[in-house]
């Protein structure tokens, strides 16, 4: 399992450098291999600047070329030829100075000292795309004033900081620390043991205060099936837009290696890597009759999961059905014909708990492994199910917007 460092610390805020944290959690039984270190940019802006144009002048031999002379910092103006339109003195800006190494896809450029048409260039300023900020190429950055003074760090105006992923090996009975917040847990409570000085920090779990139940009436859940499922909650949301996450969501995912898909997607696989609980998002215009049905008895039918694979179903897999048939293998992979795509503007949550050896039976009968079924399949917390829906509905709807409809379901036989 990959635990972002910087994760870790929405939970608790700890001093331990990478490498301690890495020792202390192998001692007390979560047994961490390596330690990566992991740039949100690629080559974590090293050699960007800010600067002040101070002046910019044609080039004699170009109709497009400029001759800047740009104030970096070191208190002797440094010139720069540029290409682009919108470039005029007075404005601040991002230079790569010279040595400075570029990144395009896998090809690398580094900034060398060199003429252009006849001009001595001594560094680059710089467009979005050039440095991996944004995708624009329309023109150099030009940074709102007031802005830093020349020669501070572009990392430090993108507020950017690289993050380490430990590789942590969970034992079996371990599932307790299947995420971020059940790693924190331990290692408050280890903390709190051998605190280095003064008092151990604080654990904190987000909240969920703000949860308000919708008005009108949302889909309605039929638990057919009580052995297989321990707990099942859900929740309706209409008005969503389907887009892309924030930058925040998109890359607390891939820092640990999961892809981003979709705004409401990437809510629920957050959610899943920060408290160990498994979510999934229907398209409620996909669910016939507006009704849900946990139930089993599908033998021999025909069903076609997410990726694209079809599998013939056991009397004995439990099914997440709308009321015309299955939608979901139950706590192993969604449906092909009933997820969350780019035209979904309404959409159930559901927050579940599975019985453990339905699930693994399940998920081996057909040669699944998901990461909703290693954690079902070693026993999710039913007490933690409601809380991850609501901290989930609330992020979907300031995210993606929309509102809750009706209260939420909840069956707990």
């Amino acid at each position: 399992m990959n635990v972002s460092y910087k994760w870790l610390k929405d939970y608790l805020a700890f001093d331990l450098t990478p490498e301690q944290l890495a020792a202390d959690l192998t001692s007390i039984g979560l047994e961490t291999g390596a330690v990566e270190r992991v740039e949100s940019i690629r080559g974590g802006l090293r050699g960007l600047v800010v600067g002040k144009v101070l002046t910019c002048i044609e080039h004699p031999d170009s109709d497009h070329l400029h001759i800047t002379t740009v104030d970096l910092g070191d208190g002797h103006p440094t010139q720069i030829v540029c290409g682009a339109p919108n470039v005029a003195a007075g404005q601040s800006v991002i230079v790569a100075t010279v040595g400075t190494t570029l990144y395009d896809g896998d090809k690398e450029f580094k900034i060398k000292k060199g003429k252009i048409r006849g001009a001595e260039s001594l560094g680059m300023i710089c467009a979005e795309d050039e440095i991996g900020v944004g995708t624009s190429h329309d023109g150099i950055i030009v940074l709102p004033e007031p802005a830093p003074a020349p020669g501070t760090p572009a990392a430090d105006y993108f507020n950017l900081s690289d993050d380490y992923v430990l590789e942590v090996d969970l034992t079996p009975n371990r599932i307790d620390a299947a995420s971020h917040y059940g790693v924190a847990r331990d290692l408050a409570a280890y903390l709190d043991c051998h605190p280095a000085a003064g008092t151990a920090p604080k654990l904190v779990r987000p909240s969920v205060e703000a949860f308000t139940p919708g008005t009108g009436t949302g889909v309605s859940v039929d638990l057919q099936s009580p052995e297989a499922c321990t707990r099942y909650c859900g929740i309706t949301i209409d008005g969503v837009t389907v887009a892309e996450s924030p930058e925040w969501l998109r890359t607390r995912l891939s820092t640990i290696g999961i892809r981003p898909i979709n705004n409401v997607v990437d809510i629920t696989n957050y959610i899943l890597h920060a408290i160990g609980q498994p979510l999934h998002a229907f398209d409620r215009d996909r669910i016939a009759g507006d009704r849900v049905v946990a139930r089993n008895g599908f033998a021999g039918t025909k069903f076609t999961t997410l990726d694209g694979v079809e599998h013939t179903l056991d009397p004995a897999d439990l099914m997440i059905c709308n009321a015309e048939g299955p939608m979901c293998i139950a706590g192993v992979f969604g449906g092909l014909d009933s997820g969350v795509t780019d035209g979904t503007t309404s959409v159930f949550l559901e927050s579940a708990c599975f019985n453990p050896t339905s699930v693994r039976k399940t998920a081996r009968r057909h040669g699944l492994s998901t990461d909703a079924s290693f954690r079902y399949e070693r026993g999710v917390d039913p007490n933690g199910c409601m809380y991850a829906l609501k901290l989930a509905a609330l992020m979907i709807t300031e995210i993606a917007g929309g509102k809750l409809t009706g209260a939420p379901v909840d069956i707990y036989p």
